[in-house]
């Protein structure tokens, strides 16, 4: 990585951005080295089999090199990075017995409010490990597991998490996939059985508070034939003068005939590098949704990849990103048709303030076994003023002539007659730029549950008044 680590102005004032002491925490030795992934696997007491499977991540992460491609990372420093934080309290299943500290974090992000509301389990995650986890009653008799991924690792399910753990997102794949997969820690496993429908969604919820630090949660979701299930994923943390890493990796599997929609509402904070990686399999007659809301980070590398191997197997990606000053955001889907008749959606929405730069960019893959297959592509891009900057770098990769293929973009400004209209009607010109781009972002918002729905749109409404 780079030689020096980038250092970032203490300027947000976004309510997500306070913060609390590390006292009586756990933090490893910065960098990256064997004794440090050796050191991890033993306090974690990991299976040998995962232990063997860390070093040979490490030793693939040392081979391969940065991205040639997409924005400039030179600024983050591995050297400098803490790849493990361990807050000071083991995992509850009691919101009572959770630290003061963290359940006020928590607290402040709404999240015990919406387990007691409108959700069926909940996880959150402080730094490197879960410190909350519960399953409502009702939704395990349905024999649904939803588990911290460590325990995961020697439960009754330790023989399918190995079974299915990184074979969707190889660590071969690119640089991140293999740092990830030495220094995993925290995360989720779920287990949807057959025919299996949740009525009401599941929950995890990322806090980093540490200073120079990475976190690095795995997330592995099968949903079996039939069943059903909607998983939502928030991220948040405060700011910092030095750079943060979030390289973490989901995995979903989706079996034949089950729907799975995936719901992320990220607002890490702008000194975070985000290099996450998510990918699903989607077999014969499955679906699966993303519905994703990506704000902050200083830089981010995202792209879901669906790869549709089953006959009939759908995907949709709905995702709408934010970039202000000081961001470049490069962010997109993947669709890989490898079955007949199968189809894919990608509508995305950018919008880019302040000199920011929001870079969308996908990919469509159609092989020589998918015909009847259908794909659909639409990019839409806004800039707020005249020193940000919109980008689309669309690809698609056709190999039958038996597919019907669409793609779409437009990129533009906010039109001032709109703007003036809204004024005559009484509203300020801050408050007119607001509604516009919110309305922009509506596909998103209006894919979201309530309250994330209402997250998202106090997320435009910062970005609108410059204050995040």
């Amino acid at each position: 990585m780079g030689k020096t680590s980038e250092e970032f102005q203490e300027v947000s004032q976004s309510p997500y951005d306070f913060k609390y002491s590390e006292e009586g925490f756990y933090r490893n030795s910065q960098g990256l080295t064997r004794e440090i992934v050796e050191k991890l696997s033993e306090d974690k007491d990991d299976p040998e089999w995962m232990r063997e499977f860390r070093l040979k991540c490490l030793d693939i992460y040392n081979e391969l090199k940065e991205p040639e491609w997409g924005p400039d990372i030179s600024g983050l420093n591995m050297d400098e990075i803490a790849t493990y934080v361990r807050p000071n309290t083991q995992m509850q299943t009691k919101w009572e017995d959770v630290p003061q500290d963290i359940k006020d974090t928590f607290e402040k992000l709404g999240i015990p409010e919406a387990e007691r509301t409108s959700l069926a389990g909940v996880g959150a995650q402080y730094d490197s490990e879960l410190v909350y986890h519960k399953l409502q009653d009702d939704v395990a008799k349905l024999g649904v597991v939803y588990t911290d991924f460590e325990s995961s690792l020697k439960g009754p399910y330790a023989n399918m998490v190995k079974e299915y753990f990184m074979q969707l997102v190889k660590p071969g794949d690119h640089k991140f996939a293999a740092l990830h997969g030495a220094v995993w820690s925290g995360g989720s496993f779920v287990y949807i059985p057959k025919g299996v429908k949740v009525e009401v969604p599941l929950q995890s919820y990322f806090r980093l508070n540490a200073k120079g630090a990475g976190q690095f949660e795995h997330t592995l979701i099968i949903v079996d034939e039939g069943a059903d299930v909607h998983f939502i994923e928030g991220c948040s943390a405060p700011k910092y003068n030095v750079a943060n890493l979030h390289a973490g990796c989901v995995e979903l599997y989706v079996k034949k005939g089950a729907h799975l929609r995936y719901s992320t509402v990220e607002n890490w904070s702008k000194n975070m590098y985000n290099l996450n990686t998510k990918r699903a399999r989607v077999e014969e007659g499955g679906f699966i949704e993303w519905v994703s809301g990506s704000f902050g980070s200083h830089i981010s590398y995202l792209y879901p990849e669906s790869d549709l191997v089953g006959k009939g197997a759908r995907a949709e990606f709905t995702g709408v990103t934010f970039a202000g000053n000081g961001q470049e955001l490069d962010t997109g889907a993947k669709m890989v048709h490898l079955a007949e008749n199968t189809t894919s959606l990608i509508t995305a929405k950018s919008l880019s303030k302040g000199g920011g730069k929001s870079i969308y960019r996908s990919a469509v893959y159609i092989g020589p076994d998918a015909k009847g297959s259908k794909a659909s592509v639409s990019c839409d891009g806004l800039m707020l003023d005249s020193i940000s900057r919109s980008d689309t770098i669309p690809a698609m990769e056709i190999h039958t002539d038996d597919c019907d293929v669409g793609h779409e973009a437009k990129i533009g400004r906010i039109n001032n007659d709109a703007i003036f209209y809204l004024m005559s009607r009484g509203l300020s010109e801050e408050e007119a730029r607001t509604m516009i781009v919110s309305g922009f972002a509506n596909p998103v918002s209006k894919e979201l549950p309530l309250e994330y729905a209402v997250e998202m749109n106090n997320l435009i409404r910062l970005e609108m008044k410059g204050n995040m």
